[in-house]
């Protein structure tokens, strides 16, 4: 599966040498203080701050806007509800329909904080490995049982993918062309559970295999990071950014 923020990894060397526990916990670190953040002027403030950045390690405002794209619907929704459903003074009406103003403050509160956090993420997270995501999360403390079921889905994903694909094109190879008809829903069925078998055939091909190599529970980590004073810079950069955030918002 590509990814185009892992593609452009060679346009922004500056942040794929921060250590991934470092930009890890930047990006949580942020999207504690949106989710802190009261005043919609500070969290508006932050669209471009991010944005910025984002221009900065390389990335194309396309890619951006069309990741953003499947978050914006669900807010979008909100955006319509919630004056609709929260009480309050209404600051237009249409008829018997009135849409209220603190409906219509929370909705772009949510629309700010959601924005602002799914850019924290992109930017910092998105172009990480999941072997090394997955190393750095085991670095951070998380339990071993949790960061082995992340690697062992990122490296399933691709087979399972792999596996569907073959089916495909054994479909295509019949001349099978999808409708609204029992043939169709019974095709796509019998695709469902072939898919599963073969998942399960591999599952225990690579648990064998795994055995024979002596796998005893956990990974061993294939290159260990370490913090240096670009880890240092960049996290007290962060950090100065925040508490000016949150010194703002407290002041507005």
């Amino acid at each position: 599966m590509t990814n185009p923020f892992a593609e452009e990894a060679g346009a922004r060397p500056w942040l794929d040498v921060l250590d991934a526990r470092t930009r890890i916990v930047s990006a949580l670190a942020i999207v504690a203080a949106v989710l802190a953040i009261r005043s919609p002027l500070v969290l508006l403030a932050g669209l471009p701050a991010l944005i910025a950045l984002a221009l900065a390690c390389g990335l194309r405002l396309r890619d951006i806007a069309a990741r953003m794209a499947h978050a914006e619907g669900f807010v979008l929704v909100l955006l319509l509800m919630l004056p609709l459903t929260v009480p309050g003074p209404a600051f237009a009406a249409f008829g018997p329909v009135e849409f209220s103003q603190p409906g219509l403050d929370r909705a772009l509160k949510i629309l700010l904080r959601v924005n602002l956090s799914a850019l924290a993420v992109l930017i910092l997270l998105a172009g990480l490995e999941p072997i090394r995501f997955g190393h750095a999360l085991a670095g951070l403390g998380v339990p071993q049982k949790l960061t082995h079921l992340l690697l062992f889905s990122a490296r399933w994903a691709a087979l399972v993918r792999q596996e569907a694909l073959r089916l495909h094109d054994a479909l295509r190879a019949r001349a099978f062309r999808a409708s609204t008809s029992a043939h169709t829903l019974r095709t796509l069925g019998h695709f469902t559970g072939q898919l599963l078998v073969r998942a399960l055939e591999r599952a225990e091909r690579v648990d064998e295999a795994m055995r024979c190599r002596g796998f005893a529970g956990r990974f061993a980590l294939v290159a260990e990071e370490r913090p240096g004073a670009r880890d240092a810079v960049f996290a007290a950069a962060v950090a100065l950014c925040l508490l000016g955030a949150l010194v703002a918002d407290r002041l507005t």
